[in-house]
């Protein structure tokens, strides 16, 4: 049995999307057929990553690796202290940073984070996830609605680096800062528990489930994946992601648009 982990943006979808290409379903299907088994690795948290759990779908390494699950048995959960996070967001408020928190289900964002974001042309996969989610009120709600629910991730948005120097240095022992390419001076990233990777998620899915490094493999675009294509035996990055990844990576595949996954799939033998 191998054990496959699958980034949603820019990955298994186009960047925001709810529904993957008709070929990248298939070659689920087929690879599910052989025995093989498939799970979500993402950034995102539960409820923006279940709706492609139709899809066939074993578990999920979700929230960045803060949520994991295989089948319907939770391996993980480890929201942030709750201290902790009240102190990084009224640091990067008081620095100007946009800012995006999400809980387990529900995510919560800055008044105007939508207009920052229309000021940029088509950018990086998570960037892109954030403006059609925000642009489209895709299970994204005003900060202002936030009731103190366990927060598990800091999504940043910001124009200036040296508005995020000042929380790195309070908080960086705690925090890793996965920051992406930067789009026409607009800079996104993700502040994520050192607790925690998807790297780590996917370890504990291959420990619980009885399956060697060696035969899992991860399928990411962007720098939020490293830590998936470092940890698996074969890595994957989409031709359609950061070059900085596919430099780390075992494979280049076609895009998203391009049936990236099932092509990529074949070529590995898993279907």
């Amino acid at each position: 049995m191998k054990l496959i982990f699958l980034d949603i943006d820019g990955t298994l979808t186009e960047p925001g999307s709810m529904i993957p290409p008709d070929s990248a379903v298939q070659a689920i299907r087929e690879t599910r057929e052989k025995g093989n088994r498939v799970f979500l690795c993402t950034g995102r948290n539960r409820g923006m990553a279940s709706p492609l759990m139709q899809y066939g779908m074993d578990g999920m390494v979700a929230l960045a690796g803060g949520l994991v699950t295989a089948g319907e048995e939770v391996l993980y959960d480890c929201p942030m202290d709750s201290e902790l996070f009240r102190k990084t967001l009224d640091l990067l408020h008081e620095d100007g940073v946009f800012c995006t928190v999400e809980c387990r289900d529900d995510s919560f964002c800055d008044p105007d984070i939508g207009t920052l974001l229309g000021s940029t042309g088509r950018g990086n996969s998570e960037l892109e996830r954030w403006r059609r989610m925000i642009n489209e009120s895709l299970n994204i709600r005003p900060l202002s609605e936030y009731r103190g629910q366990p927060v598990y991730k800091i999504v940043v948005m910001f124009t200036d680096p040296a508005q995020i120097r000042r929380t790195k240095q309070l908080v960086g022992d705690r925090f890793d800062f996965v920051m992406q390419q930067d789009v026409q001076g607009v800079h996104n990233g993700e502040l994520i528990n050192r607790a925690y990777d998807k790297g780590r998620g996917i370890l504990r899915v291959s420990d619980r489930l009885g399956v060697p490094a060696a035969d899992t493999y991860g399928f990411g675009d962007s720098m939020n994946d490293l830590a998936m294509i470092e940890t698996v035996g074969t890595g994957v990055c989409m031709a359609n992601g950061d070059p900085r990844l596919k430099e780390r990576s075992d494979l280049v595949c076609p895009a998203v648009t391009e049936d990236g996954l099932q092509k990529a799939f074949r070529k590995l033998g898993l279907i």
